[in-house]
């Protein structure tokens, strides 16, 4: 049985009867909030449900297999607004959950601003500045080199089509202080990138400690400035700082968490779509693989611990661990033949799929799952982010998801 109540003009919904707030009846349409439990830090906080299962189980990576959920009889009302696309699960428990209920999200074409104009950051703006005019109306670029933004905006300002002059996004230069005005906040900002050459072996891990650094700094800012869009993690390793960005934002002057900054879905890490395109690129070049080309999954993170799936329903271990392994090490290829990998990674992993983000399609990310920041296929919905529902995952690819998830635990 199904209880509603009304809080802020909205219609809430629970499997409790003993909920504070005011009864009502079965709503009929518009939006229903159903308030599940959940760890306050390392649960999710809202999320579009796909399943009935997922309000029994909200948190975990079974969220991702209809297999794996349990079977949950939904009410008329429930089950109108689940198959509608405006059903949305709100982790409770978490402080502030209520501002979910209020939230007005902006319309029209959106603000982004780029923290870090080196070669990923310069290429990620020139495939946002070309390929963005239906969803940016500015882009603001902000760095450490007054130089740098000063040859990026006028770069920038120089490219257009003939006689047509608004159909790109403006570029401005913006200071520190203005970089969270605005409703999609990329992180570019990267130190310590080892050179070409050099004998480290997990090069995206080598840079977490010094990039974490940085992503601390400016989570705190966004909290300060009481941030409420997309905060996405671009550098490297990409899922890891999107949880210290997480994390961060949560916790006062004296490092103590208390909820009050970024909620977990407003966070996402964006390493997941070149390893998708990686995959690809050798699925194209190797019959055994082309499976993955229309029936492959990518998961994971941006590194160690990455899955290729060959297929989801003819899934083959050895040919995806195989895939898997070309995937993980296509930019050590690129250091071998003598140069930095970051234009794929810029474009397919940021301004592609950036661009997917803003106009609320299927993408490659990680969002927040069992404590950590996992990449899958998802895109951001009126009711909130949605992560892909598959109807089985194979036992033994499952296995690789949730080794994944662990490794991802021990990190962070």
């Amino acid at each position: 049985m199904y209880y509603y109540y009304e809080k802020a003009g909205k219609t809430l919904a629970s499997f409790r009867d003993d909920l504070p707030y005011t009864k009502c009846a079965a709503p009929g349409e518009g939006p229903i909030f159903f308030l599940v439990e959940g760890d306050p830090v390392l649960g999710r906080g809202a999320f579009r449900v796909a399943h009935p299962g997922q309000l029994r189980c909200p948190h975990g990576l079974e969220v991702l297999d209809a297999g794996r959920l349990p079977q949950v009889e939904l009410d008329a009302p429930l089950s109108a607004a689940l198959a509608e696309g405006r059903l949305t699960a709100v982790n409770r428990s978490r402080p502030g959950w209520e501002d979910i209920l209020t939230a007005i999200p902006k319309q029209g074409k959106k603000r982004v601003n780029i923290l870090a104009i080196g070669d990923v950051g310069s290429t990620l703006l020139t495939g946002l500045k070309l390929l963005g005019g239906d969803v940016i109306d500015s882009i603001g670029i902000c760095d450490l080199s007054d130089a740098i933004t000063a040859r990026w905006e006028f770069e920038m300002g120089q490219i257009n089509l003939p006689w047509n002059y608004d159909v790109f996004p403006e570029v401005e230069v913006i200071p520190p202080e203005k970089l969270f005005d605005c409703d999609m906040f990329v992180f570019v900002a990267s130190r310590g990138i080892p050179p070409v050459g050099s004998q480290v072996k997990d090069v995206r891990m080598a840079q977490f400690e010094t990039n974490a650094a940085i992503v601390k700094q400016y989570a705190r800012m966004a909290r300060q400035a009481g941030f409420r869009g997309l905060w996405c993690a671009v550098s490297d390793p990409v899922d890891p700082l999107a949880k210290t960005a997480y994390l961060e934002s949560n916790k006062d002057e004296n490092g103590v968490w208390d909820g009050k900054g970024l909620r977990p879905e407003q966070v996402q890490g964006f390493g997941l779509g070149v390893m998708n395109a990686r995959a690809a690129y050798f699925a194209k070049r190797d019959s055994r693989f082309a499976s993955f080309l229309t029936e492959g999954r990518s998961f994971g993170p941006h590194g160690t611990g990455l899955t290729v799936a060959n297929s989801i329903e003819h899934y083959d271990d050895a040919l995806s661990q195989e895939l898997t392994q070309l995937t993980v090490t296509a930019n050590l290829k690129m250091r071998e033949i003598g140069f930095k990998p970051y234009v794929a990674p810029a474009l397919s992993s940021g301004a592609l799929s950036l661009l997917l983000t803003l106009r609320g399609e299927w993408h490659c990310g990680s969002v927040f799952l069992d404590g950590i920041y996992m990449g899958v296929k998802n895109r951001y919905t009126p009711a909130g982010v949605e992560t892909e529902l598959l109807p089985h995952i194979p036992d033994a690819l499952y296995a690789h998801i949730q080794a994944a998830a662990e490794h991802l635990k021990e990190i962070l």
